[in-house]
């Protein structure tokens, strides 16, 4: 372990990991939800800012894909979905 960094966010990362090698849901969701326990004591450990509101999010992201939600940007539109090039509607 090293002085100065949080060691929660390379545990949260590993469930984030094992839940998208996953084979069933149920196992997906618990992986996810370990994930966002991890999220929030690495937010815990932080001080109020951007890495504490980013590892929030984290948290709040995995919550939602463990209950079979499909997570949001900020603009509404579903994580990773690509924007509709409007020349090829035509």
């Amino acid at each position: 372990m090293s002085f100065g960094r949080n060691p929660f966010v390379t545990k949260a990362q590993a469930p984030e990991q094992k839940a998208e090698e996953a084979s069933d849901d149920a196992s997906r969701a618990r992986a996810y939800r370990d994930a966002a326990h991890q999220w929030d004591r690495a937010a815990a450990k932080e001080t109020p800012g951007k890495q504490r509101n980013e590892y929030e999010r984290n948290a709040v992201r995995n919550r939602s894909l463990a209950d079979g939600e499909t997570p949001s940007d900020d603009d509404g539109a579903p994580a990773g979905a690509k924007p509709v090039d409007p020349k090829s509607l035509n």
